[in-house]
């Protein structure tokens, strides 16, 4: 199904019982992010906020907030379709017979809706702001977090262009406002954006910048999406195949770019390479903690143009799960047909919402030979974003890589420490606060695969014996909290039935939680135990979510997971200058209490059901 516009999707949303309005006056600086939150955390519905105080405009929220929604977005019945949808389009062989080749002309009539369409004009040129009309404040953008510099545009498309090949590229990155005309581009050192401003430097001129706000679904969610770089496929192409029908585009008025006839708002003016950085930040980011302060391009707002009557479509990240889970999720559906083009063997993955995305991958592969889950580890690291993937398990075919408690008993039975985990080095997400360097850190890769005579040091082959992992496997009982050991600092622990142990700790100097993961693996509590998990104080120890979710962002693999006998302490708890890590440690995003308190006290009279409450 193709929507022709946002609006029209709000419209079927809203039919369907999945859109509520909210009528009384609401704040775009953090209420709306506290009800957006809880709404998205318990599967409600998405909402839009009609008066939204400051602005004459609404903003719509939630939109892509569950996984049938996302599915609906993106005209499938479920996000499954995305990867045998993809996966009939590169199949193109079907024999040499006349029924052969007709089986394609389908895939081929979908290929052709990959270009955009150009039109003269469209609905997001009706009203047009110039020069001094530009005013950002006009529109309901959200401050979202407490800490955070100022309000950020959450669902931006930004459109460059490269200033030599001509190759489009959109891309979703924050943008902080500035001033009435300004705002900061937060272009990473990875990303397209980056590439084609330091073209436009070289070549000693401005890079013209255009970004929609709105669009249809698909276009969101494509300026998402992790695209291969293959000339004539950009984010407008995808768009364009996930909607059936090519996508409509019309020129900007004050820049020589493309941009959606179709969207809600469009940002038009430069980025000056030429010009000092600015200082954008902190920002309550996707990793559920604040990334801080640092130095960015400005981008300069020439006009602003706009439907007669838009809607102002935002998001919020932060602490998992989140909106942006179901984007991922879709992203691994729709790529999973490339990824096993390239390493066969694989039969599914997926990266869960405590791994928020990159710090996060479990992988299932059809094993048929020693050392094969390296392989396929290895080779994921090679492949576009997965390169900045932090833990990649591998597991076998038969195991739901979408089942998080059960991957982790994978792991604890198939995996011995040492034996099956391996450390490496590489690039990572810039967002991570506790890699060793800015985006350069360790990585770990745990093979809880079914192993062979090889990988267990046995001496015959896995030619003549097909053995099962001869690994000794204790049955293990997890001692009650009075049986386990103090240490200062350690506010919470708990053991789990499959061999984990779980410690929240309070950290004052430097070296106490490796001191701790000495003293606990040398105790005799640790007896069968694999894995101990150690955490900051603000973590609970009964969410394994929540453990797994601290422990992924607050790990460097090579630093801070180390082998105690048969027994893997992760240090996942903040760590200390004195310790040699020189950068600022950044704080958990949390609401600020009195604005729940005021939600808390004012939910019936936004009209919302007590349910998500």
């Amino acid at each position: 199904m193709a929507f022709p516009d946002i609006q029209s999707f709000m419209r079927l949303l809203e039919e369907r019982g999945e859109l509520l309005r909210v009528s009384v006056p609401v704040s775009h600086e953090l209420e709306i992010t506290e009800i957006a939150d809880r709404l998205v955390k318990s599967g409600g519905p998405a909402v839009l906020f009609e008066n939204v105080r400051g602005s004459d405009h609404p903003v719509v929220i939630g939109l892509m907030g569950t996984r049938e929604r996302t599915a609906l977005a993106l005209g499938v019945g479920d996000l499954d379709e995305l990867a045998a949808r993809v996966r009939a389009l590169i199949d193109l062989s079907g024999g040499g017979s006349k029924l052969g080749l007709l089986s394609n002309v389908t895939k081929l009539k979908d290929a052709m809706n990959l270009p955009p369409r150009r039109v003269k004009t469209g609905p997001v040129q009706e009203v047009v702001w110039r020069g001094d009309e530009v005013d950002l404040s006009r529109i309901p953008i959200l401050k979202c977090w407490p800490l955070d510099g100022g309000p950020f545009v959450t669902l931006p498309l930004v459109i460059t262009r490269d200033p030599e090949t001509g190759e489009r590229n959109m891309g979703m990155y924050r943008m902080q406002v500035m001033g009435r005309n300004t705002t900061g581009m937060h272009w990473q050192r990875h990303k397209t954006g980056t590439k084609h401003l330091e073209k436009a430097r070289q070549l000693g001129q401005k890079l013209e910048v255009a970004v929609a706000i709105g669009g249809d679904p698909a276009l969101i969610y494509a300026a998402t999406a992790p695209l291969p770089p293959i000339p004539g496929l950009d984010e407008f192409a995808l768009a364009g195949y996930l909607r059936g029908q090519r996508y409509p585009v019309t020129r900007g008025i004050t820049v020589d770019l493309d941009v959606p006839a179709n969207a809600e708002f469009i940002l038009e003016g430069y980025v000056d390479p030429s010009e000092d950085w600015v200082m954008e930040g902190p920002f309550g980011d996707h990793t559920g903690f604040y990334t801080l302060p640092d130095l960015y391009p400005l981008f300069h707002v020439t006009a602003v143009t706009m439907r007669q009557q838009p809607v102002y479509p935002a998001t919020i990240v932060g602490r998992p799960p989140m909106e942006d889970a179901y984007l991922i999720e879709a992203s691994e559906r729709l790529f999973l047909p490339a990824a096993q083009l390239i390493i066969p063997e694989i039969v599914d993955y997926h990266m869960p919402p405590a791994g928020v995305a990159h710090n996060l991958v479990f992988v299932s592969i059809k094993k048929s030979y020693p050392g094969q889950a390296y392989k396929v580890a290895n080779g994921l690291f090679g492949l576009g974003q997965m390169m900045f993937a932090k833990v990649i398990v591998v597991l076998d075919e038969e195991i739901q890589v979408n089942d998080f408690e059960a991957v982790w008993r994978e792991v604890a039975a198939r995996a011995v420490p040492g034996r099956d985990t391996l450390t490496t080095r590489g690039p990572i997400d810039v967002l991570d606060h506790s890699s060793r360097g800015w985006g350069y850190g360790g990585k770990l890769i745990i093979d809880a695969t079914t192993k062979r005579p090889e990988e267990i040091g046995g001496a015959e082959s896995s030619r003549d014996l097909q053995a099962g992992d001869l690994a000794h496997e204790t049955v293990f009982r997890p001692h009650v909290a009075a049986e386990l050991p103090d240490f200062e600092g350690v506010v919470a622990q708990r053991q789990t039935t499959d061999g984990y142990w779980l410690v929240a700790l309070k950290k004052t100097r430097p070296g106490q939680a490796e001191e701790l993961a000495g003293a606990f693996a040398a105790h005799p509590a640790a007896a069968g135990v694999r894995h101990l998990l150690i955490c900051d104080e603000f973590t609970d120890v009964n969410n394994i979510q929540d453990v797994w979710w601290t422990i992924l962002n607050n790990i460097d693999p090579e630093r801070d997971v180390v082998q105690h006998g048969g027994l893997l302490a992760w240090d996942g708890a903040r760590k200390l200058p004195q310790e040699g890590f020189v950068r600022p440690w950044p704080p958990k995003i949390t609401m600020d209490p009195a604005v729940v308190d005021r939600v808390d006290t004012l939910w019936h009279v936004y009209g919302l059901p007590e349910r998500w409450r």
